[in-house]
């Protein structure tokens, strides 16, 4: 799992009314959340990514409600990867369930805006090809792998009931 684009920064304790505001809780359609993602910080910020672009963050990324919307949102604007400091549990969980890739890395610091990252999730290894630095983080488990690979949790669970 090699995840390649350009990195968009955000701080800490960015929360999921950030992400995607509760106005467009209405709708499950990743494809409208995405095209309204992170209007409240940034509102030019879906014409400026790429299919394919990730999003680093510090502490907290992702606090706030519950809602699954927000994942949904980033995944459906084009973001292939989050990486932050840390994540809000149900966050995280909603992420992986949903099929997009997230990823604790203690160092964000070292990342810039408009950076070109290469991320391979199975080893570990952040590759910032526009500093030409590499560094190490967590490695993404197997089976959240498997689970990203399936497009969400749904979707693995599918998968593995027709093979028993």
């Amino acid at each position: 799992m090699v995840i390649k684009g350009k990195v968009y920064k955000f701080g800490d304790d960015i929360n999921t009314d950030d992400i995607i505001a509760a106005k467009y809780l209405d709708s499950q359609d990743s494809k409208f959340l995405g095209s309204c993602c992170m209007e409240n910080i940034d509102p030019l910020f879906v014409k400026k990514i790429k299919k394919g672009d990730i999003i680093v963050a510090g502490k907290n990324f992702g606090c706030g409600s519950s809602r699954e919307h927000a994942p949904l949102a980033i995944k459906g604007c084009g973001i292939s990867l989050v990486v932050a400091k840390s994540f809000a549990r149900i966050f995280y969980r909603n992420s992986i369930n949903i099929g997009l890739p997230i990823l604790t890395f203690k160092d964000t610091e070292k990342i810039n805006n408009q950076d070109l990252l290469k991320v391979d999730l199975r080893k570990g290894e952040i590759l910032n090809l526009t500093k030409k630095e590499k560094c190490f983080c967590e490695k993404f488990p197997l089976f959240m792998q498997e689970i990203i690979n399936s497009n969400g949790l749904i979707n693995w669970v599918k998968l593995n009931e027709s093979k028993t």
